[in-house]
């Protein structure tokens, strides 16, 4: 993964029944840090009271032991946060915990709304005023709204959204877990060993957790976990998937179970079919860490071309995607990866990595490869070139700044600096995964939309939105 590119991932996590609820959420949490680096939370309801506990970092950085024990009860709920819409700034951590006619709430959100700006504006026009700039306070606002007026407020709540989301929602008397009907997100079900029902992002944090996977939360379900066990709804009617194929790609913990799937054997698949796409010969196949190694593996041994590290990460520098700015990102790229001169030197090289959004980290990394002195570089990708922005939960809306907009192949491997490139075509792509091609989302690469905004929809959208409403009231 280009790092200054994808960003989008949140990782939720949610637990009723057992004493040791803040600590599990602290544990699922850290199993999932690879969805969201730049902030932490959890609420805990312990007799109906809840509380919750956020903060900017790391699960280690925002939590120690004093804080957990402090969120005392039997039920809890976790977020991960890497901001795709408002920006990294303390007030928009997760879960968000509101109160209302109908008591405390707690929300913690995965996904995109592509219609959250729309519908903040009819809430601000009735003089509702938010403190936050997340989609995600927009959902609070219309549960509280269809409080009094609907028998199932949560539904009536739904009803409303357009676009990604995996919710959970942690009430005095339940958690609700909420998957959108395109299944855009993933969701998973499980229960730890004395029986206290889950659910996660992804099956990695059962595995923390020594809990077991029970299933995957249905598209347009909602799954409530309380002490009358795990109970069942439908909110909407299934439309056909829309699963993201870019959580395979990249986003995923290559040992979590997604869509159905192991992630590890679908990315070895993807690197098989990129050796059988565009075949070079070479030295090594040398992969980029840690993103591109599962496919860099499959590339080898399709190839038969023996599979070296010859570029070594430091594990002390977080995934160099996820830092806020620009320079911050180079400087962490540099932090982050060392060539081993003595493998690569005099060496033809093929080097896999999963994806290559802004391009503009990778021709660094390159460029610091080139200089161990390889006889060749080539470049190859494990996805499709992507020329179209994401509005569903992954922060590249932008099309002008996407290398692959406007540019060929051979255009982009000049800028990069490479002898050759090559891309894994969409069809190969496609033919790594187990379901019809018509199940997942492609249109970053396609540019065929399941769903289309109102209008643009840009990251920091409803903070202008905010700044513009304190200026109209202040002035």
């Amino acid at each position: 993964m280009d790092s200054a590119e994808a960003k989008h991932k949140c990782g939720v996590f949610g637990v009723w029944g057992s004493p040791q609820a803040a600590h599990l959420c602290y544990t699922a949490l850290y199993a999932q840090q690879h969805r969201g680096q730049e902030s932490a939370g959890i609420a805990t309801n312990e007799a109906g009271q809840l509380r919750a506990h956020a903060g900017m970092g790391l699960v280690p950085e925002v939590f120690n032991e004093r804080i957990l024990s402090q969120l005392k009860g039997t039920a809890g709920i976790g977020h991960n946060r890497y901001s795709t819409t408002g920006s990294s700034r303390s007030c928009n951590a997760q879960p968000l915990m509101r109160e209302y006619i109908g008591g405390q709430v707690a929300l913690g959100h995965n996904g995109n709304l592509v219609n959250a700006d729309l519908l903040r504006e009819h809430y601000e026009q009735r003089g509702h005023m938010f403190q936050t700039s997340t989609d995600t306070e927009v959902i609070l606002v219309l549960l509280a709204s269809h409080h009094l007026s609907h028998d199932d407020p949560v539904v009536a709540t739904l009803q409303h959204l357009q676009g990604a989301y995996s919710l959970v929602f942690l009430f005095d008397d339940r958690i609700e877990a909420v998957r959108d009907p395109w299944g855009w997100r993933p969701l998973v079900l499980g229960e730890t060993t004395e029986g206290a029902p889950m659910v996660a992002s992804e099956t990695v944090a059962f595995d923390a957790l020594g809990a077991r996977f029970i299933r995957e939360v249905e598209p347009g379900e909602i799954v409530t976990l309380s002490d009358r066990g795990v109970e069942s709804r439908r909110f909407a009617e299934s439309q056909t998937p829309a699963h993201c194929i870019f959580e395979h790609v990249y986003f995923a913990n290559p040992s979590s179970q997604l869509f159905g799937e192991t992630v590890q054997i679908v990315r070895e698949k993807m690197g098989a079919k990129l050796a059988e796409e565009a075949p070079v010969d070479a030295d090594y196949v040398v992969p980029m860490p840690d993103s591109g190694r599962s496919a860099a593996l499959g590339y080898a041994v399709a190839s038969g071309i023996p599979y070296r590290e010859g570029i070594v990460p430091n594990r002390y520098v977080g995934r160099t995607f996820i830092q806020p700015t620009q320079s911050q990102r180079r400087t962490a790229v540099q932090l982050k990866l060392n060539v081993i001169d003595e493998i690569v030197r005099d060496k033809r090289i093929i080097v896999v990595d999963d994806s290559i959004v802004r391009g503009t980290t990778t021709r660094g990394k390159m460029a610091q490869l080139r200089k161990a002195g390889p006889k060749e570089i080539h470049l190859r990708i494990s996805c499709p070139p992507i020329r179209h922005p994401c509005y569903f939960g992954i922060d590249f809306p932008d099309r002008t700044k996407l290398i692959a907009h406007n540019r060929t192949q051979e255009e982009i491997a000049e800028f990069l600096g490479v002898d050759s490139m090559h891309y894994l075509s969409l069809d190969g792509m496609l033919s790594c995964v187990n379901r019809p091609a018509d199940n997942y989302c492609t249109a970053c690469w396609s540019g065929q939309y399941r769903i289309s905004p109102d209008r643009p929809v840009n990251k920091l959208d409803l903070e202008r939105n905010q700044l513009r409403m304190f200026t109209d009231t202040s002035t």
